[in-house]
């Protein structure tokens, strides 16, 4: 009997220590305990005490434990996310939240409607002001209330007109806005707008990239959105409309073709002129995102239209980038020569020159379901998990620095400087937490918009965040994507949100659907796989065995003999 004792006093030592346990970093404080030594609270802690593993916890020793046995590919902020089990113990007792918790735990659905008619408001300030003082011009210049064009008088102006081509670009790039606003009426306009005034027969240097995203992009869109019957706005049928759109759309992409010409890596040039090709005192430097960044759109016009051009030379291009990549670290530079394919620029990293790249290898593989496109994004997410990602596990919990993503030399994986850009704020895009903090961040977006870059006529671009100089110019993408975003973020019943059907963003904020279509290419017909029957090696499809040129259905040269005589049909 006497060993009954002792087990039975063991376990009642054993759940008392537990409640001390309990009482000292959970408990205690909010039922009044005044300790002399401020404890807090850390769920992970706790579980290495109960293990057993330590006695106590001084350092942050077990951290780096758990990043050792964890794939470097899991260290990301999207573990902590809705589907989630951890959770903070905090959150169950609600005296003992700190600030940070009760402040970004949840936001009230009073305030998501203020901040939907806020967005909706500053929308509607930009566009009213662009039609009223800038069109047919490209952009609005908000504080001296006229418009902007390309700068003729000085072509090396680079940040205007690689962007600025004399084609309407802010009415172009709202169209799809319109729609998510519910503004059918509006949407119908401009798109007549766009049918009878538009043309990109001009003498205009642009770049391929901007030309693509804003302007194709949007084209696209929104000729899908006016033909597809399962698009979730309503009876948005114009009547008499011809497939102008997709015409428009066609054309400017056979005009940057150009760009892919002359290049003996495949990577495209940076520029074309409209009218004339590329410039003969064109550089052979471009950056990464601006070459590998053309496949979604690209491959949607060849896919509606069943002609294989566009997607090829597209396809050529990032998988030109993808045999490029270091071999120690899986990585990619981000400016490269497309004739010696050099790297010219060996930083590595999620922002400007970078950021669409990885983007859109994923949203091709959701479009297009090519498994290639897949994969290719697999390795290079494993690669920036461990060779970009910095600081703790979790985003909110947890000893050490809050995780970010640094710029790192290419070929070894060392910090080559101390900033990162706004622009790596896509990435979280690409990792969807569903938590209630971001729609603090939108907020605070919102009403700093609002607060610092409203004037007359629009909203200026700031030079400097912290002096808040202002340059006369409102960017078309400030209407395409940034009151788009801010607008879908707080209308949680909005249409895209509620739809049976799947929809994408492209990288300028444009709503493309995931379509079957999209996954199907018409010119297989013509250029059927060889050997049918025999069983191709693991993970290669028959198509994937013949020559590329043949397998899209259409050889180099052809495309632009072909292209030529286009243009020389539109002269």
């Amino acid at each position: 009997m006497q060993w009954r004792s002792i087990v039975v006093g063991l376990l009642v030592l054993r759940v008392l220590l537990n409640c001390a346990v309990w009482l000292v970093f959970g408990l205690g404080p909010s039922w009044g305990f005044d300790f002399p030594i401020k404890f807090t609270f850390n769920l992970h802690k706790i579980q290495l005490l109960q293990d057993g593993d330590r006695a106590t916890v001084k350092t942050n020793a077990w951290l780096q434990h758990m990043y050792d046995n964890r794939n470097p590919q899991a260290k990301t902020c999207s573990k902590i996310s809705g589907n989630s089990p951890k959770k903070s113990y905090l959150s169950f007792f609600q005296e003992g939240r700190d600030d940070y918790d009760r402040k970004y735990s949840s936001f009230p659905d009073a305030l998501k409607v203020k901040m939907r008619g806020m967005a909706r408001d500053m929308f509607y300030f930009g566009y009213d002001n662009y039609m009223k003082f800038a069109f047919p011009e490209d952009e609005l210049n908000p504080i001296a209330c006229e418009g902007r064009g390309p700068d003729v008088l000085n072509p090396s102006n680079i940040n205007i007109n690689d962007v600025l081509g004399n084609y309407s670009l802010t009415l172009i790039d709202a169209l799809d806005t319109l729609l998510v606003l519910g503004n059918v009426t509006e949407f119908h306009r401009a798109v007549k707008l766009v049918i009878d005034t538009v043309s990109f027969d001009k003498d205009s240097t642009v770049q391929v990239f901007e030309a693509n995203i804003r302007i194709l992009g949007s084209l696209i869109s929104a000729h899908i959105l006016l033909t597809d019957p399962r698009h979730p706005f309503g009876d948005i049928a114009l009547k008499d409309y011809d497939n102008e759109l997709l015409h428009l759309a066609h054309d400017l992409a056979v005009r940057l073709l150009p760009a892919f010409e002359n290049t003996s890596t495949g990577i495209p040039y940076p520029r074309v002129n409209l009218k004339r090709g590329v410039p003969p005192d064109s550089i052979n430097e471009t950056c990464t995102a601006g070459a590998g960044s053309l496949l979604v759109e690209f491959g949607i016009l060849s896919r509606l239209i069943g002609d294989s051009t566009f997607e090829w030379v597209a396809r050529r291009a990032v998988k030109a980038l993808w045999n490029l990549r270091s071999n120690e670290t899986g990585l990619l530079g981000n400016v490269v020569n497309i004739q010696t394919g050099q790297w010219v620029g060996k930083q590595s990293g999620l922002g400007a020159g970078m950021d669409s790249f990885y983007e859109y290898l994923l949203k091709s593989y959701i479009l297009f379901g090519e498994k290639e496109d897949y994969r290719m994004f697999s390795a290079v997410y494993e690669s920036i998990q461990s060779h970009l990602r910095r600081g703790r596990e979790a985003c909110n919990e947890g000893d050490g620095d809050p995780p970010l993503y640094v710029n790192v030399n290419m070929f070894n994986g060392q910090i080559m400087n101390t900033w990162i850009d706004s622009l790596q704020a896509f990435f979280p895009g690409l990792q969807a937490t569903k938590n209630p903090f971001y729609l603090h961040v939108g907020m605070d977006i919102l009403e700093s918009l609002e607060k610092n870059t409203k004037v007359r006529c629009g909203y200026a671009t700031l030079h400097h965040v912290v002096d808040k100089s202002k340059e006369d110019r409102m960017e078309s993408f400030f209407l395409s994507e940034t009151c788009k975003y801010l607008y879908l973020l707080f209308d949680e019943d909005n249409p895209l949100h509620k739809s049976e059907s799947k929809y994408i963003f492209t990288t300028e904020g444009h709503v493309v659907p995931i379509d079957q279509r999209f996954r199907e290419k018409s010119w297989e017909d013509q250029f059927p796989c060889e050997e049918p029957n025999k069983e191709p090696p693991a993970n290669i499809s028959n198509c994937e065995r013949i020559p590329e040129e043949r397998r899209y259905g259409l050889p180099l040269k052809s495309i632009y003999m072909r292209q030529i005589d286009h243009m020389v049909g539109l002269s």
